[in-house]
Parts: C-alpha cells; sequence; structure tokens
C-alpha cells in the first residue's frame, strides 16, 4: 500500500526511474544459471514489473513531451505538401519544336515540310459519317497506319519529333505532332495557326482504315471532294490547304512522285497558286507515275489532283483569288489548317487557343 501511495505522489519521470529501479533488483535476485529451471511466479512477476515499468516510462516521455512543448517557444510545422505539378509550357514545347527543324544536311534543309506532312496526314484521316480518324488517337504510332502508302516516309518526321517528347514527355502524340504543324507553318514564314491542346494517345485498335487519305494521282476534283467532304470541308477550304504544297517536294522512294511544286520549298507562300496558273505545264516523259512538269525549266512539278485545282471551275475560283492575294490565302489557311489539327478531338469546354510566337519574328 505504501509503495502504491508513494507511486500515486511521484512525478512520472520519478515513476520511470523507480519502476525501472525495482524491476532491476527482483531479476537480479532471482538470476539462475541457464541450466536451471526458473520460476513461473517469479518470471511473471518479473515481466508485470517490465510492462510496469515501460507503460510508466511511456508515460514519462508523454509528459517531458508535453511540458517541453508548452514550454517552446518556436512555431509547430506541418509536413510539407506535395508541390502541385507545373502546367505544361507549349511555348516551350514549340521553340523546342522550332529548334529542330533546320538542318542543312536533310533534304532541302528544313524539316518543316515533312512535320506538316505528318501534322496533315495524321489529322486528315476523319470521317464526319463514323466520328472517327483525326489527330486524336496518333494511330501512325502503329504499323497498321504507318503502313499505309500515303504515310511512307513519314517514319522521318516522327523520329525527329521523338527528341522534343524525350523533353517533355507529358505530351500526347496527337499534340506533338500537330504542334509541329504549326510550328513549321509559323517558322517557315506562313501565318499564325491557333492551337489547343487536348489529344490523346490511342490505342492500335482506333487506327482508321486505309484510304482516306487524297490520291494525289487522281485528276478529277470529284475525288478530292469526295475525300475533304467526308472531313467536313467546303471547296473553298480544299484550295486553301492545298496552298501547303508551296513547301517541300515529292520522293521517289516514298510517294513515287519527285521534285517541288515551287522554287523556294521551305518558304510558306503562296506561290503553289502562282505557279499553278502562271506557268505552261506539260506531262513529264519518264519512268515514274504521271505527273506534270513546267515547259520552260522542268524543274517543277505538279500532281494529277493539284492539276485538277485549276481545271474545275469552282476550284479555280479560289486558286485565282489566292494568287492575287497573299493575305487572303494567309487568313483562310490559317483557319483550315486549326480546324484540320482539330477533326476528331473533343476539346473541354474551357480549352485554352494558343497562338505561339515564331522563334524568328
Amino acid at each position: 500500500m505504501l509503495a502504491s501511495r508513494v507511486l500515486l505522489r511521484s512525478p512520472l519521470a520519478t515513476v520511470a526511474r523507480r519502476a525501472v529501479a525495482v524491476s532491476s533488483v527482483r531479476a537480479t535476485a532471482s538470476r539462475t544459471y541457464s541450466s536451471q529451471a526458473s520460476s513461473s511466479s517469479s518470471g511473471g512477476a518479473g515481466k508485470s514489473l517490465v510492462i510496469a515499468a515501460l507503460a510508466a516510462g511511456a508515460g514519462a516521455a508523454g509528459y517531458h513531451f508535453y511540458a517541453e512543448s508548452q514550454k517552446s517557444t518556436l512555431p509547430v510545422v506541418a509536413a510539407a505538401a506535395e508541390k502541385p505539378k507545373e502546367p505544361l509550357d507549349y511555348q516551350k514545347v514549340y521553340n523546342a519544336i522550332a529548334a529542330i527543324i533546320e538542318d542543312e544536311n536533310y533534304d532541302d534543309g528544313s524539316y518543316g515540310p515533312v512535320f506538316l506532312r505528318l501534322a496533315w496526314h495524321a489529322s486528315g484521316t476523319y470521317d464526319i459519317n463514323s466520328k472517327d480518324g483525326g489527330s486524336n488517337y496518333a494511330t501512325m504510332r502503329f504499323k497498321p497506319e504507318a503502313g499505309h502508302g500515303a504515310n511512307a516516309g513519314l517514319g522521318i518526321a516522327r523520329e525527329r519529333l521523338n527528341r522534343v517528347k524525350d523533353q517533355f514527355p507529358e505530351i500526347s502524340y496527337g499534340d506533338l505532332w500537330t504542334l509541329a504543324g504549326v510550328a513549321a507553318i509559323q517558322e517557315l514564314g506562313g501565318p499564325i495557326v491557333n492551337w489547343r491542346a487536348g489529344r490523346v494517345d490511342g490505342e492500335e485498335d482506333h487506327s482508321p482504315p486505309d484510304g482516306r487519305l487524297p490520291d494525289a494521282a487522281r485528276a478529277d476534283g470529284q475525288h478530292s471532294r469526295d475525300i475533304f467532304y467526308k472531313m467536313g470541308f467546303n471547296d473553298q477550304e480544299i484550295v486553301a490547304l492545298l496552298g501547303a504544297h508551296a513547301l517541300g517536294r515529292c520522293h521517289k522512294d516514298r510517294s513515287g512522285f519527285d521534285g517541288p511544286w515551287t522554287a523556294s520549298p521551305t518558304v510558306f507562300t503562296n506561290d503553289f497558286y502562282t505557279e499553278l496558273l502562271g506557268r505552261k505545264w506539260v506531262e513529264r516523259k519518264w519512268s515514274g507515275p504521271k505527273q506534270f512538269e513546267d515547259k520552260e525549266s522542268k524543274s517543277l512539278m505538279m500532281l494529277p489532283a493539284d492539276m485538277a485545282m485549276a481545271k474545275d471551275k469552282e476550284f479555280r475560283k479560289w486558286v485565282e483569288i489566292y494568287a492575287k492575294d497573299s493575305n487572303k490565302f494567309f487568313e483562310d489557311f490559317a483557319k483550315a489548317a486549326q480546324k484540320l489539327f482539330e477533326l476528331g478531338v473533343k476539346f473541354e469546354d474551357n480549352a485554352k487557343v494558343y497562338q505561339f510566337k515564331p522563334t524568328n519574328a
């Protein structure tokens, strides 16, 4: 009883020390050799004391923490919250793409035309009737679509852009490829094209069927309408989009055709229209597919589908407008290009519209 009263009256720290001391004395008194059997009663008492001592010690530690915290003048610091993820800076992504466009060892010194072709072909598979295809799923990453004849050579662009994907792994391939198209247009002197992020990467079974892109060998305007109308474009938009042929050239080892449309294939201009109307075009005599060359220099070419733009009455009307007014062409092309790159994409209602500053501005 006396011991109990003392324990009750003592501060917690003292209780802890005394409990440990008592436990130590009793443990010493009942110590036996390892060959002897120990008494179960003494062992039980020893365990009880140890438990009591630990409990008292825990209490003492708690009391000490409480007392010390009451005396402390230091502020209580909460655990540091995880830093919120920074949103992707698309201007930086744009700049990274722009930085890898020029290369004097590739083609005419620029990857811009093949970047634009990649964006165009990744987007132009949309069908307004079946509501599939388009740039949303970036299915040219998979063999079925990558193997379509119209996409020959575009692995060069995809591989080049993987450098940017490595820098910004959070961007989807669909956003990367269409943004590369925007960068190509603007960095090569074309208009500012509005762009929105929000494409997601799909799976192979999202791949569109072959045959949805225009066939350059078709000289009839109706074929162009059949293809573009399924995307949701009208005659004016069709002619505006074909103005992109001011850039780049055809390659025999890709499309089978050969040569540039204009004398400045790395500068975005309205020259496709002026050349189409201003030169005399004759069929090229060669072993490749049917195409046309300018009679004067034989250095430029037009595809059968291009020639349809000059022969078809409704198409020609817009060819003439754009040949005379490059500002009108730039304005209409920018709108049509944005529409093209957004085919098949379901954007959030508040999706931000970006206008990127060209790095050479």
